[in-house]
């Protein structure tokens, strides 16, 4: 096969989830290198495949990323994989990938599973604007930090938690997110996949109660609530527009300060000016 990096993602639990073409690129690859070549050595196993592997990882990337690009630049082809999902999110793959273009060598993806798609899409929360957010510190207050950063952004938040930390990372999301809803995924694809859904402060209690769950966890938080507009604030300004503007005018005005519904607001005004 063509020379080049293939970026290779794998199952994040079900081992039948692999692709076709995935298959065929560790069956004709001369060197598989994996975060974990132990886990990998499992999934080969399953599907006769014998192949050379290389450990990286966040341990020996530096060591690794040379040897790997020597390879390369000889003409071979190296499979580039993670434990689970596709390589380069939450691992340092993006170094490897990012200096085998600086050398002029080819890069090629193979798309496939991903915990934090499937999470996504097994939530019931908005997709059409989502944000990937690794795992928070394990300490409070940097977690708390990067939470207030992240809490205005108007889109679905997603993490990945250490099933041990999720009770305490729940409860400092609805202190500093406020109480959105939520969903916390577990072993996805795989016998025992679990998702539960609600409000954060409703899945803190849920978990503060039963105790840290078991495996693997993707946890998907919705975007910030509306809030409820201001109508005292709404009608004055009216109030104050229409004694010298015509209706239309003084609605589109105060529906462009506010950001709310101009119909709802020329409505509003229209029964002001009759009362």
């Amino acid at each position: 096969m063509a020379a080049g990096l293939y970026i290779l993602a794998t199952p994040i639990g079900n081992a039948r989830d692999i692709s076709l073409r995935a298959l065929e690129t560790l069956k004709g690859c001369d060197a598989i290198a994996a975060e974990d070549t132990r886990v990998t050595s499992k999934l080969l196993a399953i599907h006769g495949i014998s192949k050379p592997l290389l450990t990286y990882n966040d341990h020996n990337g530096a060591e690794m990323r040379p040897k790997i690009l020597a390879r390369l630049e000889q003409g071979q082809a190296v499979a580039l994989v993670s434990d689970a999902g596709t390589p380069l999110v939450s691992d340092p793959g993006y170094k490897l990938v990012r200096e085998a273009v600086a050398a002029g060598l080819s890069v090629i993806a193979l798309p496939g599973p991903s915990a934090v798609l499937v999470g996504l899409t097994l939530s019931g929360l908005p997709s059409d604007r989502f944000l990937f957010a690794g795992f928070l510190s394990v300490k409070a207050g940097e977690r708390k930090s990067v939470l207030e950063e992240l809490k205005g952004i108007r889109s679905t938040l997603i993490f990945f938690e250490s099933a041990q930390r999720l009770p305490e990372s729940l409860a400092a999301m609805t202190e500093v997110l406020g109480d959105r809803p939520a969903a916390v995924a577990r072993e996805l694809t795989k016998l025992h996949e679990e998702v539960r859904r609600g409000t954060l402060s409703e899945l803190a209690a849920h978990y503060e109660k039963q105790g840290a769950p078991k495996g693997e966890v993707t946890l998907v938080v919705g975007p910030p609530l509306d809030a409820a507009p201001d109508t005292a604030r709404i009608d004055a300004a009216l109030q104050s527009a229409l004694a010298f503007m015509p209706v239309k005018a003084a609605a589109e005005m105060i529906a462009g300060l506010t950001g709310s519904s101009r119909k709802e607001i020329y409505a509003r005004a229209l029964e002001l000016k009759e009362s």
